[in-house]
């Protein structure tokens, strides 16, 4: 084999193994496996459709409502998101644990784009849409990691039976 070729097998190699190890949500935001199930298929019917409300208080608190849902394993869901506060706010569906590890992220970069089918970032009077399909039993969160909305009240929980 020519030098040249074994250096450029090299780097594809060690670059591909990189990628490997990378774990799912981390740098570049792109997700490919999730602990709260999977991406829904918005052409299939689903189960429920819940409507969550993003606002904030007059006593600087921030809020999702209901900021508590229950969910069949195996259920499809659609998320309509609705942004009803004055302030840009998200939802992003993960575990405890990986959604404090975005807020740090969040807190670096407050501005930080996302390229995520379990999370969505409205700004003022703005609406969207998730699709999720519960593959797995368990207790997860829904969160705003915007800066500060966490710390305000800006959470809630999805169990899954």
């Amino acid at each position: 084999m020519r030098p040249s070729t074994l250096m450029t097998t090299a780097v594809a190699l060690a670059l591909s193994t990189t990628l490997t190890l990378a774990e799912p949500g981390e740098a570049g935001h792109s997700h490919k496996s999730f602990a709260t199930g999977e991406p829904g298929d918005p052409r299939k019917p689903v189960a429920r459709t819940i409507e969550v409300a993003m606002k904030e208080l007059e006593d600087a608190r921030m809020l999702f409502d209901p900021n508590k849902v229950e969910i069949k394993r195996g259920e499809q869901v659609r998320f309509v998101l609705r942004n009803q506060g004055s302030v840009d706010h998200e939802f992003m569906l993960d575990t405890v644990e990986r959604n404090a590890k975005h807020k740090i992220a969040m807190e670096k970069n407050p501005d930080m784009e996302h390229d995520d089918p379990n999370g969505k970032r409205l700004a003022p009077k703005g609406s969207n849409e998730i699709v999720w399909r519960f593959t797995k039993s368990g207790t997860f969160e829904f969160a705003c990691l915007i800066p500060g909305h966490y710390e305000s009240g800006m959470h809630g929980t999805v169990v899954v039976k």
